[in-house]
């Protein structure tokens, strides 16, 4: 009489039915049982997958929201399908192979196994459908935790690593916790450049010393250009010459970087630049100077800030001012009045340290726009006009000797 409560023996009064040896009913039996199981777990990924791809899918692409529809692109519920016919393996090896003690502890740990890292995945696509949620939201911008995320992931798969060895091993997580104490020090130089990078992202982000977009300048690295891309342990910065350049996150912390992002919302940009003059050119305002001075534009503040002056020089007498000061006043007047300087902003021609190649003298001002283009123009304009009218206040520009001045003096 066959027994209905027990699969196993159904199939095996089956095969003895058929008069076979009783070494044979007991390996076709379990055959069988395993290829039930494996057509059962097939069956049921089958299903599950397509009322994931069918009813899920539906109702995602219905729901008036878009962040459910990131939970599908990073394929959370796909990979929730795979953990459906490991279950069902689990649970029905028990009366498969409940006379083969070993093959069952082996699927057991098989599937454990199997159902562990399927969850890791499972977890890694739940960090990157969020991701994906936090980028559409507007808090985004500018601001990347992609290092915060890279370290969930890292974390999920420290965990899924542990509770594999315990599975494996048969030890408790606890015990393996407390063993990985003992090689700390190893770990660390392991996961130095992790560390590392975990530091510097938080300080990056919490001193918000830098942000997606951002056009940064790192001194020796040949590093300028905008920031496109932040992770845990790189920072990837498009230059403007189009090539990519990547830094360790670290080194952005460690080392001094620039950041124009200031420069940026202020909306102008600063033009700070010196030329040199040829100290022997430098002489004292005479009468002829000053008669000259009276007929140039942008000279009437100078000339009525130093009336008394004037009035010495053209009756003959001493004065301090020099044809550089006048210079000096003519070109404050001539940035004043330029259309693409801002004159509310710190505006100021000076001299600066003489040296062994002359008098250097900085324009130091405020161009109204940071458009790299426009404000090369503009800066660009301003010192061809120095050169173009230096001469009228008798002053030349120092520069090195070349071949051509050697020929002249041979000659």
């Amino acid at each position: 009489m066959p027994n209905f409560t027990d699969p196993s023996l159904i199939i095996k009064d089956l095969l003895a039915s058929l008069g076979l040896p009783p070494e044979i009913i007991s390996w076709l039996g379990t055959v069988s049982m395993v290829l039930i199981v494996a057509l059962l777990a097939w069956l049921s990924f089958i299903i599950s997958k397509a009322i994931i791809l069918r009813i899920v899918t539906v109702w995602v692409r219905r729901s008036k929201t878009e962040y459910d529809d990131k939970f599908l692109e990073a394929r959370v519920f796909h990979r929730l399908a795979h953990l459906v016919p490991a279950v069902v393996v689990y649970y029905m090896a028990s009366w498969a192979l409940k006379n083969n003690l070993f093959w069952l502890i082996f699927v057991h740990r098989a599937t454990s196994i199997y159902i562990v890292i399927v969850s890791i995945l499972v977890v890694n696509a739940f960090i990157n459908a969020w991701y994906m949620i936090y980028q559409m939201l507007p808090i985004s911008n500018g601001r990347s935790i992609k290092g915060y995320v890279q370290l969930g992931k890292i974390i999920a798969g420290v965990i899924g690593s542990l509770i594999i060895i315990s599975i494996l091993f048969t030890l408790d997580i606890g015990k393996i916790v407390t063993g990985l104490g003992a090689v700390a020090a190893v770990l660390i130089l392991v996961f130095k450049d992790t560390i590392l990078g975990l530091v510097a992202s938080v300080q990056l982000s919490s001193n918000k010393m830098l942000r997606m977009g951002d056009w940064i300048t790192v001194p020796g690295k040949n590093v300028d250009g905008n920031v496109v891309d932040m992770s845990l342990h790189t920072v990837k910065i498009q230059n403007f010459d189009n090539t990519i350049s990547t830094v360790p996150t670290y080194t952005l912390v460690s080392e001094p970087f620039q950041n124009w992002k200031g420069m940026e919302e202020s909306g102008v940009r600063r033009i700070k630049r010196s030329f040199l003059i040829d100290v022997r050119s430098i002489r004292l305002l005479d009468a002829t100077m000053v008669k000259k001075l009276r007929t140039m534009p942008l000279m009437s503040d100078f000339l009525n800030i130093y009336s008394a002056e004037i009035g010495r020089i053209l009756n003959g007498e001493e004065t301090t001012l020099t044809n550089l000061g006048a210079f000096r006043a003519f070109l404050t007047g001539y940035l004043a009045s330029h259309e693409y300087i801002d004159s509310t902003k710190s505006m100021l021609v000076r001299n600066l340290e003489p040296a062994d190649n002359g008098m250097p003298v900085e324009i130091y001002a405020f161009c109204k726009t940071n458009q790299w283009v426009p404000y090369e123009q503009t800066q660009s304009s301003i010192f061809d006009y120095v050169f173009a009218v230096i001469g009228e206040f008798n002053l030349t520009v120092y520069q090195s000797p070349s071949g051509t001045d050697f020929t002249r003096i041979i000659k």
